[in-house]
């Protein structure tokens, strides 16, 4: 994980992430450019539509919520809160049941 946080192109990743990492690269820097030329590589490297659609929305949503959380203020929370969370997630998922 720390070698794609670092530099996606170098991390010992499939090409078919890399592809799908600098497409997003893309989507954040000069999405206005984005074409069917994007796709296509997308698609030569395996990914289907539904694929490429949910990369388009998980990084427009994680836009979305990072503007959202800077523009209200809201804090960040500490390293031992993202610990905690972290193993809430993996040992429970992402769903919340009432009570737990």
């Amino acid at each position: 994980m720390n070698a794609v946080l670092a530099d996606y192109r170098t991390a010992p990743v499939r090409d078919a992430e890399k592809a799908l990492l600098g497409f997003v690269e893309k989507l954040n820097t000069e999405a206005h450019a984005i074409g069917e030329a994007d796709i296509a590589a997308l698609h030569a490297h395996g990914w289907s539509d539904e694929a490429i659609y949910d990369g388009i929305a998980v990084c427009a949503l994680f836009n979305f919520y990072n503007r959202w959380v800077d523009g209200h203020g809201i804090p960040d929370q500490g390293e031992e809160d993202y610990r905690a969370g972290g193993k809430r997630v993996a040992a429970r998922g992402y769903r919340v049941t009432p009570g737990g």
